[in-house]
């Protein structure tokens, strides 16, 4: 019986198993996600001063 212990698989708990794949499922959907939508604080802050300037513009050019 010298090889009944090599030729056994491993025993895995199938809830781990599943929770550690939708886990990491969600990461490369987060990693996703930031790639396509993710600006930093300075970025968004660049932005908002750059609509408000402009809005400032157009309203001062506005006849009424």
């Amino acid at each position: 019986m010298a090889g009944y212990g090599e030729s056994m698989a491993e025993i895995i708990n199938l809830n781990k198993a599943r929770k550690r794949r939708d886990k990491a499922q969600a990461e490369r959907r987060a990693e996703e996600n930031r790639a396509a939508f993710g600006r930093s604080a300075p970025e968004r802050a660049a932005e908002e001063q750059r609509r408000e300037a402009l809005r400032k513009l157009l309203d001062g050019a506005r006849k009424e």
